[in-house]
């Protein structure tokens, strides 16, 4: 070999790396850039989760409750009206209670285990009781265990609504340590058998679900895990690819690292997507329990316990009200699995497969379509707690609405509007109910159909409410005892009054007749113009107005004559709020629908007190609900009183000019109401009160049987006798006199009947 050739050799070995070593270098060069990429990748998704898992999970809806029912001796609740309440809270009737969630009755004795739940005043134990019932209400309330009597004893409220804002998505939190232990079983052999053995990610699981899915050539089997499908649910779409699951994978490990097996577990519980309410999705097991059972997850059976771990293979595939066959079908799979591991008995495994799934209802919805009564709470709640409230997660209102008085309201209207129908066609109404002991807004109706979403004639009408004025028109007067009693005889002639323009207004009776002169008491209770016109102008139309107002009425009243009839404008809440406070002994409250807010920490926000004043003098007041018992009993409401022999009630009708309104409001010893029933376009209906809007109350009692009137005695009145003729105060043995109550301090009888004495009844002194 030459010495160029030798030369040329060593300069090719020293030419530089081989392709191996290079491919090397590159490799390791690339597998640090990789690690540094996927390290700084976990880091930032890291603080994705750890913002999400230790901050605030969820936004939780704005959970809307009933007023909770306060039973206690004396409270004017019967033994229908309780046992309708438990069967609308899912409380199930048995021989014997043994458990949270049943009752027994007799026909004069509830016991009841009640539930726990959360209470504006704090959390409520579950408690077994014995409520008794006498002819006036609840007579007692005994706890079970040492037969001690409860001064107050509360049931839950129901739960109306959620108010979502943001993502649609529904959910009711349950800790993983309220949930029944059968479903985490289920839930760990069903979905992920070696969920507290693996990292957050099961390679076997992975790679046995593909060779299943390569051998069957479609995707028939997941390999995910818990762990995977939280990540998957919290942060990832449902794409179908590899870098969202290789995402998935790393977000998996970072969550089993960070957290306990039972934060994941809880999480999972609350986030799984159960299924579809219309526009709602609904997610997690608690807001799942009762969408498709209506009962707290505490209270399923073994069947549907099964039933909701089944249904998350796929809530829609399986919807038990499509597909009833496919989803017991895949029901009776998880129970199998449940014996298969010893989790169930055979007997057990049996009875739970051979029983039904038991839904509740489809067509009952879950969510209260209260558009009248939601729209009055989320005003009040603007004006007393801000505009952004409902934005905040977990924030709970509970209300005054009685579920039981809104289900009867709603009935009341629908039937009465199709019968009306015949007579006038397209009426509309409004109705507003009222508790005569809370001050609250029970019941709301602001369509002839009431789950329309539109325009609340409950509250946003203004119509003349004509003869409802009446009884303040009277009150005005009989606080003057010394001038006016129920028997003083009142002027019924043709009357004509000149304004200052030189207007001239001759008010009529109904009837178009004059009497001369009729008792204060007939006035009234027949609602007759003429006499109240001449009432109301002895004592005032200021003062009249004045009463209004006290009692609670806003608007403005123009301070003419005309108004005395009832020329003044208002709405049936309007018309509820002074009914109110003639029902509650002439005390003003301004009238609710909130109770309490709490906060997602279950505090409650504080809040102004509702303004409170005495409007009318009980004693006053009493006189006016006597007269307004007299108006039902034999008066222009006498209709109604045939309806409910027996039933000592309080009402007034009212019909504004060419029969265009047709109002009514009334009180029982519970609710008080008042209705408008006419054309949005004020044409006439041919109704009068007592054949409209009358015929709406008469139609609410049949469906919630009323509690009659106690009319207990009031300080400050008397059963006075009165001459039936001159209405002058007399003795009870006297002629042609009539018994009435009065105001003891202006009841002052004349001696001896009032005739003149013989000299002889002088001499001895008689």
């Amino acid at each position: 070999m030459t010495k160029k050739t030798k030369k040329s050799s060593a300069t090719k070995k020293n030419s530089g790396p081989s392709w191996r070593q290079k491919l090397w270098s590159l490799t390791w060069k690339l597998s640090i850039v990789g690690i540094a990429v996927v390290s700084f990748y976990a880091i930032y998704l890291d603080q994705i989760i750890g913002q999400k898992f230790e901050g605030q999970k969820w936004h939780l809806p704005a959970q809307v409750f009933s007023r909770s029912m306060a039973l206690y001796p004396g409270a004017a609740i019967n033994h229908p009206q309780l046992m309708a309440e438990l069967k609308l809270l899912g409380y199930r009737k048995v021989s014997n209670p043994r458990q949270v969630g049943e009752f027994s009755a007799s026909s004069t004795r509830i016991e009841l285990w009640r539930r726990p739940f959360l209470h504006p005043e704090g959390n409520q134990a579950e408690q077994r009781v014995m409520i008794s019932f006498d002819s006036d209400g609840v007579s007692s309330v005994n706890r079970m265990s040492d037969k001690r009597e409860l001064a107050v004893f509360h049931l839950e409220p129901v739960l109306l609504d959620r108010i979502i804002a943001g993502n649609g998505e529904d959910r009711l939190f349950v800790p993983a340590s309220e949930m029944p232990a059968m479903i985490i079983d289920a839930l760990i052999l069903v979905e992920d058998r070696s969920f507290y053995d693996h990292y957050g990610v099961n390679p076997l699981a992975i790679a046995r679900a593909a060779m299943v899915n390569i051998s069957a050539g479609r995707t028939v089997q997941g390999g995910s895990t818990l762990t995977q499908q939280l990540a998957k649910n919290f942060f990832l779409s449902s794409e179908r690819s590899i870098v969202r699951k290789v995402r998935e994978a790393i977000m998996a490990l970072i969550i089993d690292f960070r957290y306990s097996k039972d934060e994941i577990l809880e999480a999972y519980l609350n986030e799984v997507y159960m299924g579809q309410d219309k526009a709602r999705g609904v997610h997690g097991m608690g807001l799942a329990s009762q969408f498709y059972f209506g009962r707290p997850i505490g209270e399923l059976t073994v069947s549907q316990q099964a039933f909701l771990v089944a249904v998350i293979k796929g809530p829609s595939y399986y919807n038990p009200w499509r597909n009833p066959d496919r989803a017991q079908e895949r029901r009776d799979l998880v129970l199998r699995i449940l014996m298969e591991n010893d989790q169930l008995t055979v007997a057990q495994y049996k009875a739970a497969a051979e029983s039904p799934i038991g839904l509740r209802s489809e067509k009952k919805s879950i969510h209260q379509k209260l558009p009248a009564f939601f729209a009055v709470v989320k005003q009040e709640l603007r004006e007393r707690y801000g505009d952004m409230l409902l934005q905040q997660s977990g924030v709970k209102v509970y209300t005054t609405l009685d579920p039981m008085a809104q289900e009867a309201a709603e009935k009341a209207v629908l039937s009465t509007m199709a019968s009306l129908d015949k007579r006038a066609k397209n009426i509309q109404v409004g109705m507003v109910v009222t508790d005569k002991y809370t001050g609250g807004i029970a019941a709301m109706v602001g369509d002839r159909q009431p789950s329309y979403d539109g325009f609340n004639r409950a509250v946003e009408i203004r119509r003349p409410i004509g003869s409802l004025i009446k009884p303040f028109v009277y009150a005005s007067a009989l606080r003057q005892g010394d001038r006016f009693t129920l028997a003083t005889p009142i002027d019924d002639k043709p009357i004509t009054l000149t304004n200052e323009q030189g207007k001239t207004w001759s008010p009529k009776n109904v009837d178009k007749k004059f009497t001369g002169q009729v008792p204060l008491l007939s006035a009234f209770k027949d609602s007759m113009n003429v006499p109240t016109v001449n009432v109301g102008l002895a004592v005032g139309v200021d003062n009249v107005a004045n009463t209004l107002q006290k009692s609670g009425w806003t608007d403005d009243i123009s301070p003419y004559p005309s108004m005395l009839l009832g020329a003044v404008n208002g709405s049936p809440l309007m018309v509820a709020q002074v009914y109110q406070t003639l029902a509650d002994e002439g005390r003003y409250r301004k009238l609710s629908s909130i109770t309490a807010v709490l906060d997602s920490q279950n505090q409650a926000l504080d809040v102004s007190r509702v303004p409170s004043s005495m409007a009318i003098d009980p004693a006053t007041d009493y006189l006016v609900q006597y007269v307004m018992n007299q108006v039902v009993l034999s008066g222009t409401a006498k209709r109604l009183g045939r309806a409910f022999p027996g039933v000592r009630l309080a009402g007034k009708t009212g019909t504004s000019n060419d029969s265009r309104d047709s109002w009514f409001a009334g009180f029982d010893e519970r609710n008080v109401a008042a209705i408008w029933v006419g054309q949005d376009d004020n044409s006439k209906t041919g109704l009068y009160g007592s054949s409209g809007a009358m015929a709406v109350y008469q139609a609410f009692l049949r469906e919630r049987p009323p509690l009659s009137l106690r009319m207990l005695p009031v300080n400050g009145v008397i059963h006075g006798y009165f001459d039936r003729t001159t209405g002058a105060a007399k003795q009870g043995n006297c002629n042609n006199i009539i018994g009435l109550p009065a105001l003891d301090s202006s009841y002052h009888p004349l001696a001896n009947c009032g005739e003149s004495l013989s000299w002889w009844q002088k001499l001895v002194g008689k």
